[in-house]
């Protein structure tokens, strides 16, 4: 048996807790801004993807029109920075509803480091930051997907793997959020490889 559901008889915000209990885990980019009179913003949208690899693309989602946004289309640049597990409070802190002449960092106490590329800051004590440039803004409903094409990208040297150069993802530690006000950590990792067709082919001919 299934609750069979009706979107169409759903009042938005009920089909926003319905969506966002269902959809997941998802990923936080915790997204450094700076607005046109020079305020830096940081704030988590839990919105968020890969859009493209070539050109690489990372792509949120801004739920209304918030400060985040509109910085973005007043700048047409951002970072985001990996939201890891030993920083989960100061996280949720800058997602309070701060006016925007409010600095999120200096209000939770968040150290910034200067990025490469671009104006916004880069948090210090995230270990991975995405430093991108405006790519598009596109319009859905009520809502604004933002895709930033990744021009930097700068990794803490501990979370590193000496093998293949590439992150840890138990280095890293990423928080991702469930519904409700449930949050959620990396937990078990499998390691799965994929077969390709000629090897399935074989391994079932055996």
């Amino acid at each position: 048996m299934r609750t069979e559901i009706s979107v169409a008889d759903l009042e938005p915000r009920r089909a926003y807790r319905l969506l966002t209990s269902t959809v997941l885990p998802r990923p936080i980019a915790w997204v450094s801004s700076r607005s046109a009179d020079g305020v830096d913003n940081l704030a988590p949208h839990s919105f968020f993807t890969v859009a493209s690899s070539r050109p690489p693309v990372v792509q949120f989602t801004s739920t209304g029109v918030k400060d985040t946004l509109r910085n973005v289309r007043a700048t047409e640049e951002f970072v985001v920075n990996l939201a890891p597990e030993w920083l989960q409070r100061e996280i949720n802190e800058t997602g309070t509803d701060f006016p925007p002449g409010v600095s999120e960092f200096a209000a939770v106490g968040i150290e910034t480091e200067q990025s490469r590329t671009v104006a916004p800051p880069r948090v210090a004590g995230s270990p991975v930051a995405l430093e991108c440039r405006l790519h598009q803004l596109v319009e859905v409903g009520d809502s604004t997907l933002v895709l930033g094409e990744v021009l930097h990208v700068a990794v803490a040297e501990q979370a590193m793997s000496p093998e293949d150069d590439l992150p840890l993802p138990e280095r890293l530690a990423p928080m991702a959020r469930l519904g409700r006000n449930q949050w959620a950590t990396l937990g078990e990792i499998r390691e799965v490889p994929r077969e390709t067709y000629a090897q399935r082919q074989q391994r079932l001919a055996d």
